[in-house]
C-alpha cells in the first residue's frame, strides 16, 4: 500500500501514539469496533514501512502506550478515593501500567519483525501481538483487562468467544485490520475483510437465534446499596448504608425469591463476630438464602470473603477471593513498600490481605452450584474453568474504586464476556456500578444504574451446554499461533536452501 510515512523514530512515534489511543476508545462503553479497527489498519501501515526491528518494537510500544493510556486512564480513581494517603501515585500508577503493557506490544511488533522480515511482518505483527495479548493475561498474576478483542462486547461477533475467548476476537479485529495492509491490491483485502466480518457476524446472530435458552424458575434479587467509597467505612455512614440493604432485601417480590445477592464487603464487620449484623439479614430474608461479602480472619490472616448464609439463618458456607489485585489488597515486597510508606487502598486490616485457597463451587440450598467470583477475579477466564460445572456464576463486586465514566463499563462487559465464554448464566451485585443480571448469551436481562440505590428481580435463566472454550480454554488458539508463527520461519529456510 502506497502511503507517506513520517520518517524518524519520533514523528513514527506520535503518528502511532495518536492512532493507539483512537484504537482505545473501542474500550468505550458505546464499542466503536469500526474506529479500532480502522486505528489498527493505520497502525499496519505504518509498521509495513519500517525496515529495521527496533523500530518496529518502538511503534508497536508507542502504539501500546497510547492505547492503555486512554483504555485504562480509568485506574487513577483508586488513588483519588484517600488522596492524602495515596493521590500522589496516580500519575505514577497511569505511567506505569500504560507503558508497562505497551511493552508487550513492543516486543510483539519486534519479534514479528525479526521473523517474518520487511515482507512479512505484518502478518506476523497480527498473530504476535494476539499472543503478546494472551501472556499479558497471565505473566504476573496477569491483567486482561482491555484487551484488543473486548471491542466486540455486544455485538454478534462476541458469540465467537464461545469458542475461542477474548483472544480470538483479538486475533479477528487484527486480522481484519491486516487484510488491507498485506493484500496486493488494498481493494481486494477490504473484500476479504467485509467478507470474513460478515461470516463473523453471520455466525453469531445464529448462535443468538438458534440457541434456547429457557427460563428456571429461580428469582434472584441483587441489592445495590450506592455506598461512596470515601463513606463506605465511616462509622458515621456504615449503619445507614447496612439498613438500606436490609430494608431492600425486606421489599416484598410478585414471585417467591430463591436468592438475595448482596455486594463485595457489604457487612463492615468481620465474620467472626458477625453474630448481630447475620441475625439482621436473616430477619430481612425471611427465609431465602442470602449471599454478602465481608472480611474474614483466617489463621491470623484477613480474607475478602463471600458468605453463604441459607434460609434458616445460619452461615453455610464461605469462599475466600484467591486472586487479589495488587497494589490494591496487598503489596508486592510488602515488608520493603510499608516501610516506604506503601500500602494496599484496600487493605484496611494489618498489611493486607493473604488469598484464599483457589476457585470452587457453592451449594446454595434451592439455587444449585455456583461459582463465586469476588469483584477482580471475573476479569480471569481461567478462574471460571472448575473441574465441575457450575448452574451459574455469581459476582459480587464494589466498582465504587473504578469512577463513573468508563471503569464501571468496562467491568460489567467483561461479565457478559465470561458468561458467553461458558455458556452460563452471571448474576452481579455491586456496591455501586451496575448490578445485572446476564444470560448464557451474554445479553443482560435488567441491570441498575450507575451510581444510584435500588434494587432488582430477575428470573435465572438456565445454562447452556458447555462450550467449546468452557472444555479446552485458551490452548487450541495457542497451538494455532505458534503454527501460524512458526510457518514464516519455516519459509525462509527453505529458501536459504
Amino acid at each position: 500500500m502506497n502511503l507517506t510515512v513520517p520518517t524518524g523514530r519520533y514523528s513514527v512515534g506520535a503518528l502511532t501514539f495518536a492512532l493507539g489511543a483512537v484504537a482505545a476508545l473501542g474500550q468505550a462503553p458505546w464499542s466503536l469496533w469500526w474506529l479500532s479497527l480502522s486505528a489498527f489498519c493505520g497502525v499496519f501501515v505504518v509498521l509495513s514501512e519500517v525496515q529495521n526491528w527496533r523500530r518496529a518494537a518502538w511503534t508497536g510500544w508507542s502504539t501500546g502506550a497510547g492505547y492503555f493510556a486512554v483504555a485504562l486512564f480509568w485506574i487513577v480513581e483508586p488513588f483519588l478515593v484517600d488522596i492524602g494517603r495515596h493521590g500522589w501515585m496516580a500519575p505514577f500508577a497511569l505511567f506505569l501500567m500504560a507503558g508497562g503493557f505497551a511493552v508487550f506490544w513492543g516486543l510483539a511488533f519486534g519479534v514479528a519483525h525479526r521473523i517474518g522480515g520487511t515482507s512479512r511482518q505484518v502478518f506476523c505483527a497480527v498473530i504476535a501481538l494476539t499472543g503478546a495479548e494472551l501472556l499479558r493475561g497471565v505473566i504476573l498474576t496477569g491483567f486482561p483487562w482491555a484487551m484488543i478483542g473486548h471491542v466486540w462486547i455486544g455485538h454478534p461477533v462476541m458469540q465467537l468467544a464461545g469458542l475461542g475467548g477474548a483472544g480470538l476476537l483479538s486475533l479477528l479485529l487484527l486480522g481484519l485490520a491486516a487484510f488491507p495492509v498485506i493484500a496486493r491490491r488494498p481493494w481486494a483485502g477490504c473484500i476479504a475483510a467485509a467478507a470474513v466480518l460478515a461470516a463473523a457476524w453471520g455466525y453469531g446472530v445464529q448462535v443468538l437465534k438458534g440457541s434456547d435458552v429457557a427460563a428456571t424458575d429461580k428469582l434472584v434479587r441483587l441489592v445495590q446499596p450506592n455506598a461512596a467509597q470515601h463513606l463506605k467505612w465511616d462509622p458515621n455512614y456504615a449503619g445507614l448504608f447496612f439498613s438500606r440493604q436490609l430494608a431492600m432485601t425486606a421489599e416484598p417480590s410478585d414471585s417467591p425469591l430463591g436468592l438475595i445477592v448482596w455486594p463485595e464487603t457489604s457487612v463492615t464487620t468481620l465474620l467472626d463476630r458477625a453474630a448481630e449484623p447475620v441475625a439482621a439479614i436473616a430477619q430481612a430474608a425471611g427465609g431465602v438464602p442470602v449471599v454478602f461479602g465481608a472480611n474474614d480472619l483466617v489463621e491470623d490472616s484477613y480474607r475478602n470473603s463471600l458468605a453463604v448464609l441459607d434460609g434458616s439463618g445460619v452461615l453455610a458456607d464461605i469462599y475466600h477471593k484467591h486472586h487479589l489485585v495488587p497494589f490494591g489488597e496487598y503489596v508486592p515486597l510488602g515488608e520493603v513498600m510499608g516501610w516506604l510508606g506503601i500500602r494496599g487502598m484496600a487493605a484496611r486490616d494489618g498489611g493486607g490481605f493473604a488469598p484464599g485457597p483457589g476457585a470452587r463451587l457453592l451449594e446454595i440450598e434451592g439455587m444449585g452450584r455456583a461459582l463465586p467470583l469476588i469483584c477482580y477475579e471475573l476479569i480471569f477466564p481461567r478462574h471460571l474453568r472448575t473441574s465441575e460445572r457450575p448452574d451459574f456464576i455469581v459476582q459480587i463486586t464494589n466498582d465504587a474504586w473504578f469512577g463513573n465514566i468508563s471503569g464501571p463499563y468496562q467491568h460489567l462487559a467483561q461479565a457478559r464476556l465470561r458468561a458467553v465464554e461458558q455458556g452460563l448464566p452471571l448474576v452481579r451485585a455491586a456496591n455501586t456500578g451496575v448490578s445485572a443480571a446476564i444470560d448464557p448469551l451474554g445479553r443482560i436481562i435488567r441491570q441498575t444504574p450507575l451510581n444510584e440505590a435500588g434494587y432488582l428481580d430477575a428470573v435465572l435463566p438456565k445454562a447452556l451446554p458447555p462450550t467449546l472454550y468452557a472444555r479446552m480454554g485458551d490452548w487450541p488458539l495457542a497451538l494455532l499461533l505458534g503454527v501460524l508463527l512458526f510457518a514464516p520461519i519455516a519459509a525462509r529456510r527453505r529458501n536459504l536452501d
